[in-house]
């Protein structure tokens, strides 16, 4: 039963995407069951700091990344914050252990010149709607930085061609407000028009499949994923990817790390700061590069 509330908890009060509710059920359920084989029944009420943490060593003895293991470990803080609210709970245990340090890994990124590559090839897309939709969606990613969740959940009343804003709900139901240019309103613009020439019975949703439903995470996946293929440096090709472009060049052209913290819907600046040493690494490329005497 508890399962069943947990997920409409991270649905509706939360609004986590339909992903990160499955991936933190199966966190929750992996944790149940290794209650239930260490010290019996699973008892939420009943669980310590100490039994956390030696799972997270289990885990780790296994030979699961630290970043897996800390994801789980917020996977528990979230079913803690959820049972105490409920009042199953008199506190939240999970709050009191801390994530395993990791190394601080750099973005996967693509720079405007491929992106220009990317964008403007017309033999790219398909000469239909989908191929002006996924056209669209892939700069759409790139020139706002919102999440997959969020781009699939826009709908046409988010969009205010007065002030050339898009109202994003984001996570744990915040909203913010992401400008975009006039090349981009007119691109907005051209898009509706072709989408409701075509789509009949269209959701209320900006994008949409051929039948006028709206997009699922998978099919938005794989048309990022089949567009940034051919570019053999990237080690990921996920809709992330761009949103990481986009910040990346953000900061690489001037832009304030707190502007862009906004944008981007951080709640904290330090998920923003590994922007800034994405952009040092991209100047120390430069001076290597362009210096005579860098490589000595």
């Amino acid at each position: 039963m508890w399962k069943e509330k947990f997920i409409d908890y991270l649905r509706y009060e939360k609004n986590y995407s339909s992903l990160t509710e499955i991936s933190y059920l199966n966190d929750i359920t992996q944790f149940e069951e290794f209650v239930e084989n260490e010290i019996g029944n699973f008892v939420p009420s009943e669980i310590d700091v100490d039994i956390i943490r030696i799972w997270m060593s289990t885990l780790i003895e296994k030979g699961m990344k630290p970043s897996t293991v800390n994801r789980k470990l917020s996977s528990l803080k979230a079913f803690f914050n959820f049972m105490e609210k409920k009042k199953h709970v008199s506190g939240n245990p999970a709050k009191l252990v801390s994530g395993i340090k990791t190394p601080k890994v750099l973005p996967v990124f693509v720079n405007d010149k491929e992106m220009t590559k990317i964008l403007d090839n017309p033999e790219n897309y398909s000469d239909d709607f989908k191929g002006y939709r996924d056209r669209f969606l892939i700069e759409l990613f790139y020139v706002t930085g919102i999440r997959r969740a969020e781009l699939i959940s826009l709908k046409d009343n988010d969009i205010d061609f007065n002030t050339c804003t898009l109202k994003i709900m984001g996570k744990g139901n915040k909203e913010r407000f992401i400008p975009f240019s006039d090349e981009t309103k007119k691109k907005i613009q051209e898009y509706i028009n072709v989408r409701d020439a075509e789509i009949e019975n269209k959701s209320a949703f900006l994008f949409v499949k051929e039948d006028g439903e709206p997009l699922y995470p998978e099919l938005v996946y794989k048309i990022i994923h089949d567009h940034l293929k051919n570019i053999s440096t990237l080690s990921k090709k996920s809709p992330h990817v761009l949103r990481h472009s986009f910040a990346t060049e953000m900061m690489n052209n001037g832009a304030e790390i707190n502007a862009v913290k906004e944008l981007l819907g951080h709640s904290s600046l330090s998920s923003t700061e590994i922007y800034t040493h994405v952009t040092f690494e991209e100047m120390k490329k430069t001076y290597q590069n362009a210096h005579p005497r860098a490589k000595k």
